[in-house]
């Protein structure tokens, strides 16, 4: 993931909630390392969105699922994902929003995580900005 493209999924990204009338968005991006490469928070956005933001674009590659799906973990297996967020330092937020970004050939290249509005909504954004780069969102 490099910052160019980092920067191409977060402009998509807000562009989609802007659009769609979306809450004041904070859209992370994380290469597939867990790094940050790029962050932006709208104007409005509440104070701690980069740390759910950032914790549901770790937790996916942390366990290498979308948000949706660790949500879907935490109803079924609530202690699995406490002993998971506790391992990983906290940064964990089981609610969508948080997606993998991959190539054309399915290879993972980071992720991004998305929040500000209501989670499907903050996966709806990830989701636009990741295909708006050309690229695959894997929210599940």
């Amino acid at each position: 993931m490099d910052l160019e493209t980092a920067r191409t999924i977060i402009a998509g990204a807000r562009a989609h909630g802007q659009s769609a009338g979306f809450k004041p968005l904070t859209v992370v991006v994380l290469d597939d390392g867990g790094h940050v490469v790029a962050v932006e928070r709208e104007d409005g956005s509440s104070m701690k969105r980069f740390e759910i933001g950032y914790g549901k674009a770790h937790g996916a590659l942390s366990l290498g699922m979308g948000s949706r799906s660790i949500m879907g973990r935490a109803e079924q297996q609530p202690y699995f994902i406490a002993a998971v967020t506790s391992a990983v330092g906290g940064a964990l937020v089981p609610v969508p929003g948080g997606v993998l970004v991959k190539d054309a050939d399915g290879t993972l290249l980071g992720a991004v995580g998305v929040t500000g509005d209501i989670s499907d909504n903050d996966e709806a954004a990830a989701v636009a900005g990741i295909e708006g780069a050309g690229l695959t969102a894997q929210a599940d």
